[in-house]
């Protein structure tokens, strides 16, 4: 009787099924010695790493830390040096003088290549584009994702990813907390507003994706955040924990939506929000720290195997429900989330370093839950910095003028933005050509305004006020908002900014001058589409920045054709 013969590969793969011990094993007979750019595969290198860490190793991988000021300051050096820090953000307030941003980059990485390991930095940003823009200085001020989402164009988002991430890569950063896939389902949702791309949970979906798409090939890692989707809420989870009361139904038809297609297209990481859903958990525990939403819900059932990266744990929001820092920071860890992120630097012994690594010591369950965050966050940077086209580690400031701004970029986003216009109210009167004679009033706080408005209408006059301008609030408002009123009785029309509730009631003042008024919205056009039916017209470029003021007046004088759709 012949046996029958089995392959030689399939016998190995019975024995390690069976047997999983010896595949453990092999992985710990890598040599003494090894390091991060060791030659051996991620998968291998990252388990063997991870298995010969210290605890305080392990967990200083797990956080990541801002810092104040232009320059990282010696307490973040020491958590670098001595502790093997994992990750720094860069924040808004380090970020005017962008040599200064790659030094930092570059001082930060050196000391971080000296530990044992030799495991650089992730380094982190806000740079979604439009209102959110982290890295200033020379970096441009896009229209953001409310014009992408009114433009329509995956090719939009996908050139903004691309663009937006080209810069900040030359600085050595290397993830983009972007894109924001939360929908604008709350009118009111002052903390996301702009910065969705809109409400249908399809498009987002599509935006989105060719978004990260683009970053992807930037060479930075894109974010999809806030999970479990920060829309429905007015809000801001920096301040308090947003309470989002809706069924379990709803938040699958709608807020999950996006998150579900990113997953299906290998989004590399997901930012958990600080939200509460007390429809789908009943005790109230932030999405951020609740094992159901991250364990469960994206581990277990979507399947996602990137990095969870918590949102800033410095929020109210997050540490008011766990009744302290140190708690916050233990619960969002065995909740899920593989990196933890405080916007500012914490001293060596404070109790969010100590109390979790004496809960290494006592809870093998904790443990192991921050050697799979590490072993996880070791994997995608050996991913990352040994394929494809890394930021640089130590970016050269001296050839930063080169990338920044990008010159291809400019092109595109003012392309982008005249594509974005939407004509909301008034297509009859848009063109806009003054009768001969006819005064114009343009109304507004930016410079630029001004330029692209006397381009068109050089006979205008202009009235300045604040962009911080809050008419229910302050006498000096107050009197600026009847200034207005009192100049614009001598013109007969007025072309005015509005970008939020109170600069919307500052304009209602003139109603009843029995003047041709033309709103140029901004930002969220949710405070021009009530109330305001007396208007002659209403043009909506959803974003402060240069390119936007260019394509609003270039729609209004004609030069151009309205294509953007509301997408609300």
């Amino acid at each position: 009787m012949l046996q029958k013969r089995f392959p030689v590969s399939i016998i190995l793969s019975l024995v390690l099924l069976l047997f999983p011990q010896v595949q453990a094993f092999s992985q710990e007979q890598l040599p003494d010695g090894i390091d991060f750019w060791s030659n051996y595969g991620a998968e291998e290198l990252s388990r063997a790493i991870s298995e010969r860490m210290t605890d305080e190793e392990l967990l200083a991988q797990v956080f990541m830390f801002g810092w104040a000021g232009a320059e990282p300051s010696v307490l973040l050096k020491r958590w670098v040096t001595e502790r093997g820090l994992g990750s720094v953000k860069v924040f808004g307030w380090n970020t005017d003088d962008i040599h200064s941003v790659a030094r930092s980059v570059k001082t930060l990485q050196e000391e971080s290549l000296k530990g044992r390991f030799k495991i650089p930095l992730f380094v982190a940003t806000d740079q979604e584009g439009g209102w959110i823009r982290h890295v200033k200085g020379e970096t441009q001020m896009t229209p953001g994702n409310m014009a992408i989402g009114a433009s329509g164009y995956p090719v939009d988002a996908y050139y903004s990813g691309y663009y937006i991430n080209k810069e900040i890569k030359a600085l050595g950063i290397n993830i983009n907390f972007a894109p924001v896939v939360d929908l604008y389902t709350d009118p009111k949702s002052s903390v996301i507003g702009p910065r969705s791309f809109g409400s249908d949970p399809g498009k987002v979906s599509i935006l989105a994706e060719a978004f990260s798409k683009g970053s992807m090939d930037a060479g930075v890692i894109p974010t999809a955040k806030h999970f479990p989707g920060h829309g429905d809420t007015s809000l801001d989870s920096h301040g308090k924990l947003p309470v989002i009361d809706i069924d379990e139904e709803t938040w699958r038809r709608r807020e999950l939506v996006p998150f579900k297609f990113l997953i299906a297209n290998n989004v590399p990481a997901i930012m958990s929000g600080h939200l509460s859903f007390p429809q789908i958990q009943g005790d109230g525990t932030p999405a951020s720290l609740s094992k159901k939403f991250l364990a469960g819900i994206l581990r277990g059932e979507l399947g996602y195997k990137g990095l969870i990266i918590t949102d800033d744990m410095m929020m109210n929001g997050a540490t008011e429900f766990a009744g302290g820092l140190a708690k916050a920071v233990g619960m969002a860890i065995e909740a899920g989330n593989d990196i933890v992120i405080s916007s500012t630097t914490p001293g060596l012994t404070e109790r969010l370093w100590t109390d979790n690594l004496a809960r290494m010591s006592s809870s093998p369950d904790f443990k192991d839950r921050v050697r799979d965050a590490t072993r996880r966050i070791l994997k995608a940077k050996l991913d990352y910095f040994k394929g494809g086209d890394p930021a640089p580690l130590f970016p050269d400031e001296t050839t930063i003028g080169q990338f920044i701004p990008d010159k291809d970029g400019e092109k595109f986003f003012l392309e982008q933005a005249c594509r974005a216009v939407t004509v909301y109210r008034g297509a009859d009167i848009v063109p806009y050509k003054p009768e001969e004679g006819e005064k114009v009033l343009i109304a507004g706080p930016f410079i630029s305004l001004y330029e692209e408005g006397k381009k068109r209408y050089p006979t205008a006059t202009t009235f300045h006020y604040s962009y911080e301008l809050a008419s229910d609030r302050s006498n000096w408002d107050d009197w600026n908002a009847s200034s207005l009123v009192s100049v614009a009785r001598n013109f007969d029309t007025i072309i005015i900014n509005v970008w939020d509730e109170h600069t919307a009631n500052f304009c209602r003042r003139l109603r009843g001058l029995g003047k041709k008024v033309i709103i140029l919205s901004i930002m969220s056009p949710v405070y021009v589409m009530e109330d305001f039916d007396w208007v002659d017209a209403i043009i909506c470029g959803y974003s402060y920045s240069d390119y936007s003021f260019k394509a609003l007046f270039a729609v209004l004088a004609g030069e151009i054709k309205a294509e953007g759709i509301l997408p609300l």
